[in-house]
């Protein structure tokens, strides 16, 4: 069984959570997100020792069925974790001239190309700056996350100087350049 899948998922305060034949809503302080239910994965709502838990169950033991069940447990627990706490992407701009304008809802980029970029966010989608960091929040991580790759892969990091645009936690591996022979 799955380890992740067997886990039961505590639903906290304030977050209401509704199941359909074929959706589980989770609705929090931050906002509302909905996922279509896979029909090899049951998801009841029960309680354990006194708190509110979601319980998810797979109808059989094929590999289809075993791969849905850790799967669905961690996309209904990233829902529940948006929408009490919400999720943040910092990107990191490194380079002479390389900038990002937030307008809105559009984010102007100087990449050091011949004209800006221009790009707009996905709806629930925010962003700031604050010198070469663009910060991205939202409450649903799959598109925060979409958002981000898209954004890095204008201008991805270059191994000689690391000029580009690259995660906060993302290490590049810089390679030594020409050396003159004499």
């Amino acid at each position: 069984m799955s380890r992740i899948g067997r886990k039961p998922l505590e639903i906290p305060k304030g977050v209401q959570v509704s199941i359909t034949k074929d959706m589980v809503q989770v609705k929090g302080p931050k906002g509302t997100l909905s996922l279509k239910k896979n029909h090899n994965v049951e998801v009841k709502q029960a309680k354990d020792e006194g708190k509110d838990v979601l319980v998810f169950e797979r109808t059989g033991n094929e590999g289809q069925q075993r791969a849905a069940h850790g799967l669905i447990r961690a996309l209904v627990g990233n829902m529940v974790k948006g929408v009490t706490d919400g999720f943040t992407r910092q990107l990191e701009i490194n380079g002479v001239g390389y900038k990002a304008e937030i307008k809105g809802n559009k984010i102007t980029l100087s990449l050091g190309f011949s004209h800006p970029i221009d790009y707009t966010l996905p709806e629930g989608i925010t962003a700031k700056t604050d010198k070469n960091m663009l910060i991205l929040s939202g409450i649903d991580r799959q598109a925060l996350g979409a958002a981000a790759a898209e954004i890095r892969g204008f201008r991805p990091p270059e191994p000689y100087k690391g000029k580009g645009i690259k995660y906060v936690e993302e290490t590049i591996l810089r390679k030594a350049g020409k050396t003159a022979g004499k």
